[in-house]
């Protein structure tokens, strides 16, 4: 499925950010060394829309500034069918591998880390997650949000199969 489908604009939308990560960065030159910062920042409204983006910057506040204004270009949309995801899914980004599946009511987020930002942002409400492999919270939230581009809901299948759900419901 093509991403361009699930871009979200920022107009009208509440979003509440959460910052992944904090990394201190340090170039060595001729002169000594430079300290500078990253961050892994998550926004969402906590109904379906999520962004993730990365800022650097010479002080942590600004560096967080920097990527919450690139995680707002980045927002997709995600469905969510009664606070879990449709079905299970599973992606790669890099040396990270995330699966994750729906869960019954009352469950809650069952992920860890950076895969736990993402889903929260997202609004997901019960889930199960495993993350695989590499533990690096920059692959960790590309591979999660990957995973929630490919999930597809009830009425994409239907569109992408050409038959109205009316028919598929009433026979």
């Amino acid at each position: 499925m093509t991403t361009n489908i699930r871009k979200v604009r920022t107009s009208d939308l509440e979003l509440k950010d959460r910052l992944v990560s904090i990394q201190r960065v340090t170039k060595v030159t001729k002169g000594g060394r430079t300290f500078s910062f990253s961050a892994i920042v998550v926004v969402g409204n906590e109904d379906g829309i999520v962004g993730h983006g990365l800022g650097k910057a010479g002080e942590v506040t600004t560096a967080i500034a920097k990527g919450i204004e690139d995680a707002k270009k980045n927002l997709i949309r995600v469905p969510i069918y009664k606070g879990t995801i449709p079905h299970e899914q599973t992606a790669k980004y890099g040396g990270a591998r995330v699966f994750l599946k729906p869960a019954s009511s009352g469950t809650g987020v069952k992920a860890g880390g950076a895969m736990r930002a993402v889903l929260e942002s997202v609004g997901v409400k019960n889930v199960l997650a495993k993350s695989k492999g590499s533990s690096n919270p920059h692959n960790l939230v590309k591979a999660t949000i990957k995973a929630l581009l490919e999930l597809r809901d009830a009425f994409m299948v239907s569109d992408h199969r050409s038959i109205p759900l009316e028919k598929v419901f009433n026979g």
